[in-house]
């Protein structure tokens, strides 16, 4: 027997690896907490992959990371932030294959639709990745005031944010709604499409081997409303993206949100047109404005300021 027919012979026998999909939570991989999973199946029905079933420890746990995240993430210039998300950009268009396979089994496209699909979503995380340092310029500035006073207003970013990914548009809706989440300094805990969680799922293993810090992103997936309600009423998260919540769940939630004031982001129809030009209103939608006065000096005789 030739080498070949040996290597050719061992090839046929070999098992295939197929892929376990984990969370992502804390720049890590776990498993949920509860040992839960469910099936993931395509728009035929046919079965993908187990997918974990997040428990409210898991939303916890996140939550807990995207904290520990913030003050690192707020902190670092918005220039250094958009070359981590271009940075991003540039994994995932190594990996475009993959994700044009996962976007065309959990939508039911074609492979040339899915990969227009992929490549509209890097495009649109490029797009944010440029307005990090951008933004400030739009929604802040100095304020004219009558006094002698600098008056100047920049924005900042709010905190933890929670964000309920689309349940249809698996790949261009999540990064649609995550990229201004993080391009602003925020950190978020991302609840995925519970239909066709695996895209997120992958990107999370992108966003592992960016320069991403461990927490500014974690993924969870599973059951939409059972993972949220905890998250909703979470006294550590500052803000939410309802994208992904129905209208009674979206009221629910809204309700829960309440209770600490969180900044709550409820998108109309109009606002679910992922091909659209997204604008700036995700940017500035977990942002806060600080204002700061502080007194002018004066400069001699004349009385002229600075």
């Amino acid at each position: 027997m030739s080498e070949h027919e040996s290597i050719s012979g061992s090839a046929a026998r070999r098992l295939s690896v197929f892929k376990t999909y984990k969370l992502y939570v804390g720049g890590k991989f776990p498993r949920s907490e509860s040992g839960r999973v469910y099936e993931v199946t395509d728009s035929k029905g046919k079965w993908l992959a187990n997918a974990p079933l997040s428990s409210r420890k898991d939303a916890r746990d996140a939550v807990v990371a995207a904290r520990k995240a913030f003050g690192g993430w707020s902190g670092a210039t918005a220039y250094n932030r958009g070359q981590i998300l271009y940075r991003i950009a540039e994994m995932l268009e190594g990996r475009k294959g993959q994700f044009v396979h996962e976007v065309a089994d959990a939508e039911g496209l074609s492979k040339s639709k899915a990969a227009a699909v992929v490549e509209a979503a890097i495009d649109r995380w490029v797009w944010y990745a440029g307005w990090t340092d951008k933004i400030a310029q739009v929604v802040g500035g100095a304020n004219p005031v009558a006094g002698p006073y600098f008056n100047l207003s920049t924005p900042e970013p709010t905190g933890v944010v929670t964000v309920l990914a689309p349940q249809e548009s698996s790949f261009l809706g999540l990064v649609s709604v995550l990229a201004p989440v993080i391009a602003t300094g925020n950190t978020a805990v991302v609840v995925a499409s519970e239909k066709a969680p695996l895209p997120a799922l992958s990107l999370g293993e992108v966003l592992a081997t960016s320069d991403l810090p461990g927490g500014v992103v974690n993924v969870l997936s599973g059951r939409t409303a059972e993972i949220a309600a905890p998250l909703a009423a979470h006294q550590d998260v500052n803000g939410i993206d309802l994208t992904g919540a129905d209208e009674i769940l979206a009221k629910e939630l809204e309700v829960a949100a309440a209770d600490n004031l969180k900044r709550v982001l409820r998108p109309q129809a109009v606002d679910n047109d992922w091909w659209a030009t997204p604008g700036t209103h995700r940017l500035t939608a977990f942002l806060e404005t600080k204002t700061v006065w502080h007194p002018t000096g004066s400069l001699g005789a004349s009385g002229s300021a600075y």
